[in-house]
């Protein structure tokens, strides 16, 4: 008889990420998307639009508490636009 391997259950994706806008600093939670990257975000207090940070994929990567879905799955450059 072959042993089973136990199998280690993927962690939980976070998909509530608060962005903070760097122009005012206000902060709001939102819902991320599963499938596909934000790359703008206009605040609701400033109404700034924010774009990604140079190397991030999208807004919840450069301003969010938590990074998107993909990158939480499978790290930097899975979302296959960083």
């Amino acid at each position: 008889m072959i042993p089973l391997t136990p199998t280690v259950p993927a962690p939980a994706v976070t998909l509530t990420s608060v962005l903070a806008c760097p122009v005012c600093q206000h902060a709001q939670a939102e819902q991320m998307p599963t499938d596909a990257c934000q790359w703008f975000y206009e605040c609701t207090s400033c109404h700034t639009v924010l774009k990604p940070l140079a190397g991030d994929c999208c807004v919840y990567c450069s301003y969010g508490t938590v990074p998107c879905p993909p990158i939480q799955e499978q790290g930097k450059g899975a979302c296959g636009c960083c």
